[in-house]
């Protein structure tokens, strides 16, 4: 399961967070870090995911 999150959080970063985390503090942070450069985005969910 997890590496079809991490497929759905290079496509997506932010679907991928909240797939794992929902409507979190690490959600509202990823959109910023896309939002900002899809890069760190992808970096920062595949962290999440990983983590877990």
């Amino acid at each position: 399961m997890d590496i079809l999150r991490i497929i759905i959080a290079i496509l997506l970063p932010p679907l991928g967070v909240f797939l794992q985390v929902g409507l979190g503090g690490q959600f509202w942070l990823n959109i910023l870090l896309t939002i900002l450069g899809y890069f760190p985005g992808i970096i920062h969910a595949v962290y999440i995911i990983a983590k877990r």
